[in-house]
């Protein structure tokens, strides 16, 4: 829970990896309450009993989410999709306006790589910014495994700059240091 505010606060596509890789280990852990509290909270440093209580509430909050979207065995919560669309929304507005110059310029290496990354991920029915996030996530996964190959390295050159500068774009429209429309 703490990482996951401080995150949100610096970096929202941190924030969305690090909540797809919390379902995971929700999942993992078979969604035991006292696996949860064991695993994931018990062993939080510095934290007193009210807040491994609210850090506690906060992973079965998530697993609530889960349970109610029908989401127990795979998929990620409704909440990083939207944030995900809203992201998608910001990456349409800045390929058009003049305050997008710079990241339209980062996403052209991505752009030509797409085909290929759907191909791969074999996934159509998405948008372009949720498979990227997708690619990421796999990459991630593979890299906790100990696997890397230059396939996952060369995908990563490509999508890490664009999202990363969308994620950066994004905060800072978020805290009003970015008029999209102005000026």
């Amino acid at each position: 829970m703490l990482i996951a505010l401080q995150k949100r606060r610096e970096n929202i596509a941190e924030y969305i990896l690090y909540l797809w890789q919390v379902e995971d280990l929700l999942r993992a852990l078979q969604f035991s309450p006292e696996a949860i509290y064991a695993t994931l909270v018990a062993k939080v440093e510095g934290a007193d009993e009210q807040q491994k209580e609210n850090i506690f509430n906060w992973y079965m909050q998530i697993v609530e989410l889960l349970r109610k979207e029908g989401k127990l065995e795979k998929g990620h919560i409704d909440h990083t999709l939207h944030l995900i669309a809203d992201l998608h929304n910001l990456h349409l507005q800045l390929q058009k306006l003049p305050v997008g110059e710079h990241y339209r310029a980062t996403y052209v290496p991505l752009a030509l790589e797409l085909p290929r990354l759907r191909s791969v991920m074999d996934n159509n029915d998405i948008s372009d910014t949720e498979l990227c996030f997708r690619a990421l996530y796999a990459a991630m996964l593979y890299r906790i495994k100990g696997e890397r190959n230059s396939a996952i390295e060369d995908t990563l050159a490509v999508v890490s700059p664009a999202i990363g500068e969308l994620a950066a774009i994004y905060g800072k429209v978020e805290r009003g240091e970015i008029n999209l429309f102005g000026d």
